[in-house]
């Protein structure tokens, strides 16, 4: 459920109020009864709530009817709009925890998360940046990537939160590398053959020959050739200022960026309502949106539910793609994803 001090809960009720989101999935809500009936009024849908304890949602659940599996029981005064409490922190973790139990046994196919505030984790006693770390702990400490995707562009990073003058000690051969293994593994498994990847310099112009910087022929090149040795299609270090007009035109698959703004910003230009946050790499399958918990927006009934029912079809197609074990790929080349998957 997320934040409940957030727009997580009427942004979910929005998106279960949907037939289209419905048809794809079986959703089963982790979070607090009070807290989503509060965000059914806010988005006006015609909506009730079962309490599902133990059992998940029948094969052909009735229409209109939520399942919900209540973690937290919060007062008023611990999810007023807009203010973070370690209450509501505490319920997120839980939420979290148990969704990720649920992956890992099998008993559910995916999941996906509404957006949780850090500053209400860690004030929970819960130290961690965010919903990615927390799950790559929770499922065997797995190394993972953040991509975030739309129908027309996907970013995967090498650096996620971190401070600006830190990320080109944090660039390393290793990790460039792995974040270009990462990317192109989860692809072929859950979106596409042979995914065509793009991966970024650093610096201005590719360092402009060691002017503006030497990370690119130092550390980018060398592992964008190692990749290249392991059979990735993977080319770079390519400059950014021009290669995301090439990569929306359909150029690439994803694009390997070196730090979080670096992606972020081309990504959401292009799908700030849609776009969709996937953590590659873990064993389970787990999307989000792309957006923060927008306390200003929050009890007001104008966020938008496209990021999160993005995020729950996305999920709900990984599963599917899984259960199926093969990637039709109608590509005639029989190379790269094709467009909106």
């Amino acid at each position: 459920m997320g934040d409940p001090s957030g727009i997580g809960p009427e942004i979910i009720a929005a998106s279960l109020a949907d037939p289209a989101v419905t048809a794809l999935c079986r959703p089963l809500i982790l979070g607090d009864r009070g807290a989503i009936e509060r965000g059914i009024a806010v988005a006006g849908a015609n909506l009730s709530i079962v309490s599902a304890p133990d059992l998940i949602p029948p094969a052909d659940p009735a229409p209109g009817i939520l399942y919900l599996r209540e973690l937290s029981a919060l007062q008023p005064d611990q999810m007023v709009y807009g203010r973070p409490s370690p209450a509501g922190g505490d319920a997120c973790y839980r939420y979290i925890c148990e969704a990720a139990r649920l992956c890992m046994d099998g008993t559910v196919a995916a999941m996906a998360t509404a957006p949780i505030n850090k500053e209400s984790l860690n004030s929970a006693g819960h130290h961690f940046p965010g919903h990615t770390e927390l799950l790559a702990e929770l499922t065997g400490g797995h190394e993972v990537v953040m991509m975030l995707a739309g129908d027309r562009l996907r970013v995967t990073l090498v650096t996620i939160h971190e401070a600006l003058a830190q990320v080109p000690e944090l660039v390393t051969f290793d990790r460039v590398l792995a974040t270009i293994r990462i990317t192109n593994e989860s692809l072929s498994r859950w979106f596409c053959k042979a995914p065509r990847l793009a991966v970024l310099a650093l610096n201005p112009h590719c360092g402009e020959g060691g002017m503006f910087g030497d990370e690119e022929s130092r550390i980018i090149a060398p592992a964008v050739a190692a990749a290249r040795e392991e059979g990735i299609d993977a080319v770079g270090p390519l400059s950014a200022d021009t290669l995301f007009h090439f990569a929306a035109q359909g150029g690439y698959d994803a694009v390997v960026c070196m730090y979080h703004d670096q992606g972020l910003i081309p990504l959401k230009l292009l799908h700030f309502d849609d776009g969709v946050n996937v953590t590659l790499g873990l064993p389970i399958i787990r999307t989000s949106v792309d957006h923060g918990t927008a306390y200003d927006l929050a009890g007001t009934g104008q966020a938008s539910p496209a990021s999160m029912k993005a995020a729950l079809v996305m999920a709900a197609q990984m599963a599917q793609t899984g259960s199926n074990d093969a990637i039709q790929d109608p590509s005639p080349s029989g190379r790269g994803c094709p467009k909106g998957g």
